[in-house]
């Protein structure tokens, strides 16, 4: 395959790019077509990597409603409306609604998910489901699953033994959920046993951290710290932190020193901390999202996930990554014109960090020829527009072609 006249992640200037025997084999300008060889013409449109969801939920997508609306909008209630619902689950349920929501997401030019999958049910049926997804799905889409336990570990019977079992039967990445254990001290026992956990079977870790607005809610120290004792550091990812946009200067300040040396990576996702956080506040009203422009200052690795998708914690979404990158921009305050271009990142390369695919991400000569053609020259403008992905490339084959919409204006 050769794409022809593109920028290549932002750049100003168009090139070609060349894809042979599944991977990018040149990159340059005035490449010449093999005979028989499929050529796009990308008309001075913009090529990214594949975008990347780092954070979701394809257990619980497409359940808004059942069997309750989420009308509080709190995250607890979300929990609470879960838990009913996850009584009901068997695999062809859970296989339906996630195949569903990973095919749109393909149509958005996704090309690799981390999700979570609640661990705190005793027969894990989300949990195979979702592994036989993953097989099934591998050609098209790369998904890691991540053993959550929704309910806690400690504080949900036989917690620790199912989140082993989750390991063993073949989830990629130990999860937690420390700010929804029933005391402080269960919270911070949790990561203990998780980063144990996964350092025992050689797992990733991705925690839902301090996932609140409590300002004393600190399980994230204790999380950095077990990453750097451990030299986990790039392994570990701290999802949510919304808590820190409650945390008072002098203790982020020295927070931020850990975390630097810890290495770890971090999660935001701001259409759903943005709609669950300030529920209990009356005025002024918490933004409850963490801080990503601090953090991304300090070159401490953050990307973006849409974590939801019609489900009790959010009735909305619809697997668009440009969607979380908006919200992100405006609600971090990263709205500066070379800000705004950079920020394709936070769903890109800074994403793949988190999943820790970096070797093979990316595109660049000999790196698997993965790749998307927005429909705009740079990313200023296609986030703006909210432009359609032209084409999804795995591999060099086209898997997602999108013919953008025509609107005739019958005005004077």
């Amino acid at each position: 395959m050769l794409i022809k006249n593109v920028h290549v992640n932002n750049a100003k200037e168009v090139t070609d790019v060349q894809i042979e025997n599944g991977k990018f084999s040149q990159i340059g300008t005035n490449l010449t077509a093999k005979p028989s060889e499929t050529v796009i013409d990308g008309e001075g449109k913009l090529l990214l990597p594949p975008f990347i969801d780092s954070h979701v939920h394809l257990d619980s997508t497409l359940t808004a409603g059942e069997p309750e609306w989420n009308e509080t909008g709190t995250l607890f209630d979300g929990i609470r409306i879960w838990s009913e619902r996850k009584k009901d689950l068997t695999k062809a349920d859970v296989k339906k609604r996630a195949k569903a929501t990973m095919l749109n997401m393909i149509g958005h030019g996704i090309q690799h998910v981390r999700s979570h999958v609640d661990v705190t049910d005793p027969h894990l049926i989300a949990t195979e489901a979702l592994l036989e997804l993953r097989e099934e799905m591998k050609d098209s889409i790369d998904l890691q699953l991540v053993a959550f336990p929704q309910e806690g570990i400690l504080s949900f019977p036989h917690g620790k033994e199912l989140m082993e079992q989750a390991v063993k039967e073949g989830v990629d990445v130990v999860g937690g959920i420390p700010h929804f254990e029933f005391t402080t001290e269960y919270g911070w026992q949790s990561v203990h046993f998780l980063m144990a956990l996964a350092d025992k079977y050689d797992k990733l870790v991705d925690v839902h951290c301090d996932e609140i607005d409590d300002p004393a809610s600190r399980n994230l120290e204790v999380l950095a710290t077990e990453a750097y004792e451990r030299q986990m550091g790039s392994r570990v990812t701290a999802s949510h932190t919304t808590a820190m946009g409650s945390y008072n200067d002098a203790y982020t300040y020295k927070l931020f020193r850990l975390l630097k040396m810890s290495g770890i990576n971090f999660v935001a996702n701001p259409l759903v901390n943005v709609h669950l956080g300030g529920r209990f506040d009356t005025y002024p009203k918490r933004r409850g999202v963490t801080r990503v422009k601090e953090l991304n200052a300090a070159g401490i690795n953050v990307s973006f996930g849409e974590d939801d998708v019609k489900d009790p914690w959010n009735p909305l979404g619809n697997g668009n990554m440009l969607d979380a990158v908006t919200m992100g921009v405006y609600i971090a305050h990263l709205m500066g014109y070379g800000q705004i271009q950079d920020s394709y990142k936070f769903v890109t390369t800074n994403a793949a960090r988190t999943l820790h695919i970096e070797d093979q991400y990316g595109i660049e000569v000999g790196k698997p020829g993965d790749c998307i053609l927005l429909n705009q020259k740079d990313f200023y403008n296609a986030l703006n527009e909210h432009v359609e992905v032209l084409y999804n490339i795995r591999h060099g084959k086209v898997i997602a072609k999108t013919t953008p919409a025509v609107t005739k204006l019958n005005v004077n």
